[in-house]
């Protein structure tokens, strides 16, 4: 019953998400499909990006909610800076067949709501990226390729340009206040014969949020090789508040945040402790995971299966607010929003609360608010709950392309992650 319940609130996510123009964004479209998650392979707090011809892996893991696996297969698709597919031809980006079976899979252990895992690791024997840049992969069952079951962003990167900077108070807006600004330098390095206002475009971001990822025009001055990007509108952002955090990582134990829990029909449940606005509090400082979560299960040999899905319930304390949509944003939603994550208010509490069904582990999580009726984008948001602080520990990914002329595909020749 609780599986049911479960798909119907995802069905409804899906239709909502679907409806309208997505994007070539991370994105799940099946409702049976959850808890998509990208990492390098030493290190799930880095970006989804790997070097070109090194030992680098880039692991994609997902489940499928019931008893029984299903014969999927993925493809990678090229795209330039602006994530549009570039012109190249499979043969030109992939070394290999550009269709694989997904043989690694396995099934739950142990939980209450059953599902499959599966597991990509790329490159592999079957699969190799030979051209650097963005890579769209796309997971489909083998009869029905035409119908994509999820999308993943990553980013293959040749490491040919070095970039140096920070992300600082000092902004152009004014100094400590609700901005963090980007300065850095990109170094060339061989590269020759290069018009840096044709031919490199580079792209920043805040965070894991592919919503926020922006171009930035031009070099504020070149020297040689040496780029440098300083004192444009399209590097400064919102600084926003550290995430708000949980751990679920035990049904025996109330975890980091949790305030309690309780076996309910056919799955645990846990409350969190009741969230407030903090757009009018003085800031606080956390160390967390960047809105990303991590799969995580106190007892299981391996969490991937042993971790189960869970319903958690969040409340924020907030008066009814007429003109606003309220929703729980973080890595677990990939910066959609819709009926899935959408909170709705309780008048007899007097509170916004949401229900959302997340596999066990550590949360990062905020809430976003956006006018009724406006686009549910990055840019839309409002600081009303959250706030924003300086002094928020921020990741700005930024990344370096070249198109050479005549060229068919952008080349991603660097990519850092700077910080405050």
């Amino acid at each position: 019953m609780r599986l049911k319940i479960i798909i119907y609130i995802l069905t409804i996510f899906t239709s909502a998400m679907t409806a309208a123009e997505t994007g070539l964004f991370t994105e799940i479209f099946n409702p049976h499909f959850r808890t998509l998650k990208l990492t390098p392979a030493d290190n799930f707090m880095s970006p989804p990006a790997i070097r070109l011809d090194t030992d680098d892996r880039l692991i994609i893991t997902f489940d499928e909610l019931g008893d029984n696996f299903s014969q999927l297969q993925y493809r990678l698709i090229h795209c330039n800076a602006d994530w549009k597919p570039s012109r190249l031809v499979e043969s030109e980006y992939i070394d290999g067949f550009n269709i694989a079976d997904i043989n690694d899979y396995a099934y739950s252990e142990n939980t209450y709501i059953h599902f499959v895992n599966y597991r990509i690791v790329l490159p592999n024997e079957d699969m190799r990226p030979i051209h650097s840049g963005n890579y769209l992969l796309q997971v489909f069952e083998r009869e029905n390729p035409d119908k994509t079951i999820l999308q993943a962003r990553l980013y293959v990167t040749e490491g040919t340009a070095q970039i140096n900077g920070t992300a600082t108070s000092r902004t152009d807006k004014g100094f400590n206040q609700d901005w963090q600004q980007l300065e850095f330098t990109v170094d060339l390095g061989s590269l020759k014969n290069i018009n840096a206002y044709q031919d490199i475009t580079v792209t920043t971001g805040q965070n894991i949020d592919e919503q926020s990822i922006r171009t930035i025009p031009a070099p504020l001055r070149t020297e040689g090789s040496l780029l440098t990007y300083a004192h444009k509108p399209e590097l400064v952002f919102n600084a926003g508040n550290e995430y708000r955090r949980f751990e679920s990582v035990s049904n025996s134990f109330a975890g980091m945040g949790v305030d309690s829990l309780k076996y309910i029909g056919d799955n645990y449940h846990i409350w969190l402790k009741q969230d407030r606005p903090r757009a009018l509090r003085n800031y606080e400082f956390d160390r967390t995971q960047h809105g990303r979560f991590l799969v995580r299960e106190y007892n299981a040999t391996d969490s991937d299966l042993g971790a189960d899905y869970i319903t958690v319930h969040f409340t924020l304390d907030m008066p009814f607010q007429k003109d606003l949509d309220i929703y729980v944003d973080g890595e677990m939603t990939h910066g959609k929003f819709g009926t899935y994550n959408k909170m709705a208010y309780n008048s007899d509490k007097h509170c916004y609360t949401l229900e959302l069904p997340l596999k066990q582990g550590a949360y990062n999580y905020r809430y976003r608010a956006f006018r009724a009726g406006d686009p549910t984008e990055f840019s839309k948001a409002l600081p009303i709950i959250e706030g924003d602080k300086y002094e928020t520990g921020n990741e700005y990914p930024v990344m370096v392309y070249y198109h050479p002329a005549g060229a068919r595909a952008d080349r991603l020749i660097g990519f850092t992650v700077l910080s405050n």
